[in-house]
């Protein structure tokens, strides 16, 4: 699908990767944004974006923003913490897109990218692919996820859908919100530059991959991939351990503090201690990240370190 001159709509679009989203399409296109602003800003959209607040949850704002002269819509709404998830998040991501996607088919709205994640594999072998199986997502955050990418996938084959399924690795960059591993590290030796705890054994391992680079991969995709459903990865070749990352932290702060790890072989329940995604999908498609895992954690940093 052509990026310019459609009218879209991104749900989520004020929070971390959808403001940076809305703020590329918005360079073409008439964007409109629907947040709840849980874990959102919407002074982080440009002034040429309409943004409404509300709560996806309710089907008359499900009603109000995802109209017939939509071209495309981009979902990003959900509870997006996966450390200490339960039940009722997988309940209410899945609600939140059942809603968006039936007022979808319900106005003939039929292009939906939506943000999926590397949990729904679970723990898998590394570089993991996109047609990897047995899926065994560990956490409701993973669990809500695949059961959302397999009522799209419904939609796709039986409704006349064009899908485009994204699976993130872990994503950083400006707007990173607390919780996360380099925002926790910054928050934490500011409070203590002498000490810092790391959930773990700080061995986990993963790929994480620049916000820039990620909203740019995603405009890639849904611009040449064009069958009924598309599923990519997006992430990077390489890979951070959770003490290097504290490394970049603390180089960056310019300190140098002890570390005093948790223990055990992940940083909390649900936690998939290793990931590598396999993204030979994305680069036969003509896209591959300019950055390594850890230039994206070091660029993160400084990024946020000047946010605060």
């Amino acid at each position: 699908m052509d990026l310019s001159g459609k009218r879209l709509l991104v749900t989520g679009g004020a929070g971390f990767v959808g403001s940076h989203l809305a703020e590329r399409l918005a360079a073409d296109n008439e964007v409109v944004v629907v947040d709840d602003c849980s874990n959102g800003d919407p002074d982080w959209l440009p002034a040429d974006v309409t943004f409404v607040e509300g709560d996806l949850g309710d089907p008359t704002v499900v009603a109000d923003v995802v109209t017939a002269d939509l071209d495309a819509i981009f979902h990003f709404a959900a509870d997006k913490s996966v450390e200490g998830g339960d039940v009722d998040q997988f309940r209410e991501n899945h609600r939140l897109t059942e809603h968006v996607v039936e007022r979808a088919a319900e106005v003939g709205v039929r292009n939906l990218a939506f943000t999926s994640s590397s949990t729904v594999y679970g723990e898998a072998p590394r570089p993991t692919p996109e047609d990897y199986a047995p899926l065994e997502p560990i956490s409701p955050y993973a669990a809500s996820k695949l059961g959302e990418e397999a009522l799209l996938s419904v939609y796709a084959h039986s409704h006349d859908f064009t899908v485009w399924t994204f699976r993130f690795a872990n994503i950083v960059g400006p707007r990173l919100q607390p919780g996360a591993v380099i925002p926790d590290f910054i928050g934490k030796l500011r409070e203590d530059p002498s000490t810092l705890t790391i959930l773990g054994d700080g061995r986990q391992e993963k790929s994480y991959m620049h916000v820039e680079e990620c909203v740019d991969a995603m405009c890639h995709v849904v611009s040449r991939a064009d069958d009924a459903l598309n599923v990519y990865n997006l992430g990077t070749r390489t890979t951070t351990s959770v003490t290097t990352i504290a490394d970049i932290v603390s180089e960056e702060m310019g300190l140098d503090p002890d570390y005093e790890y948790t223990g055990g072989d992940r940083g909390w329940t649900g936690d998939v201690p290793r990931m590598r995604l396999s993204i030979e999908k994305l680069a036969a498609l003509g896209w591959e990240p300019d950055q390594s895992s850890d230039d994206a954690v070091r660029q993160a940093t400084r990024e946020l370190l000047a946010e605060q």
